[in-house]
């Protein structure tokens, strides 16, 4: 079995953030909307560094206008993660940009993605769920919106809650109140943090928002104390390589935390984050792992079974998701 063939489980991927450039470039045409300069002379996307990557995303988010535009993103997008092998995707999906946080057209627009969805798993064999996630440097007002979007709409296919955005701006404390509201909605709590923050990041959303998985929580390592800690709480690292790497966080794979971490007992798992911006997949994440770390078969089977124990969905597709992971591994 190839690489590619390998099934895998992907934990954090933003889905306007999977959008290929062709994509929205087509979009873009049939809409006539002027989206400025956001591609290179190659035709992918084009930013200095992680700020500037955040206004490109937003940009590209512009011409996604209508559930229709939104069904078309997803599939699109599931296409691509199952062409990769990814059997069981959780992607984070964020109301600001689906109806300007209106609770009724947020539903309309949940609807299309889920319609979606229920196409991509017959056609591709790919499972996805769906975490609201709240922009952080829009602010808390804002958030607390987005949080009553995700109340309203928590279930089978909404089961996570977290937030994105520039980890500079705000405390996660701020955001506790949304944090609360979407726990006592039923759903599983994650959060962006380590990744532009430093270590005491990720002690803030262990601390502030009682998070059971962190999404990158790279910069953790510099603290041992708190990777000791991450490990023996067992909470979950949804990282991701590629784009640390992309950003200039770390030079390459090699110099990437995540073999440490494994070593030292911490739960990692393996996503792209916003694939076409940072020129990844699934598969070219195990390629360069394997390279930087001479990990096997067996080393990217344990970090599927790792992703799905640690999957926000039900007991049902947990189950279904595992026995196919089992079956493929033999």
């Amino acid at each position: 079995m190839t690489i590619k063939d390998l099934p895998k489980v992907e934990l954090h991927l933003h889905l306007e953030g999977g959008a290929p450039p062709a994509f929205v470039r087509g979009l873009a045409k049939e809409k006539h909307i002027d989206i400025g300069g956001i591609f290179s002379e190659s035709g992918g996307y084009r930013f200095a560094d992680f700020w500037d990557f955040l206004k490109v995303y937003e940009a590209a988010t512009t011409v996604l206008q209508s559930p229709q535009d939104f069904y078309r993103l997803t599939l699109a997008v599931l296409e691509q993660s199952a062409a990769n092998g990814v059997i069981y995707s959780e992607c984070f999906l964020s109301p600001d940009f689906c109806g300007g946080r209106d609770l009724i057209a947020w539903r309309e627009y949940l609807h299309a993605i889920e319609e979606a969805a229920a196409k991509a798993e017959a056609d591709f064999g790919i499972t996805l769920r769906g975490i609201i996630t709240p922009i952080r440097h829009f602010g808390p007002e804002k958030a607390r919106q987005t949080a009553r979007c995700a109340a309203e709409t928590a279930g089978r296919f909404i089961t996570g809650f977290g937030i994105g955005g520039d980890e500079k701006i705000g405390k996660l404390a701020d955001f506790a109140w949304s944090f609360d509201m979407a726990r006592e909605a039923g759903l599983r709590i994650t959060a962006h943090a380590g990744e532009w923050g430093g270590p005491e990041s990720v002690r803030d959303a262990i601390n502030d928002l009682g998070v059971e998985r962190v999404g990158h929580g790279v910069r953790a390592i510099e603290d041992l104390a708190l990777v000791d800690e991450i490990a023996e709480r067992g909470i979950v690292l949804e990282l991701c390589p590629g784009s640390n790497v992309a950003l200039g966080l770390y030079k390459d794979f090699r110099a990437h935390p995540i073999a440490e971490m494994l070593k030292r007992g911490v739960k990692v798992t393996i996503s792209t984050d916003d694939p076409p911006f940072f020129h990844t997949t699934m598969t070219r994440e195990y390629e360069m792992l394997h390279r930087a770390f001479e990990w096997d078969e067996g080393v990217f089977a344990q970090i599927a079974r790792t992703s799905i124990e640690a999957a926000f969905c039900d007991a049902e597709t947990k189950t279904l998701i595992q026995s196919r992971l089992e079956q493929a591994n033999g």
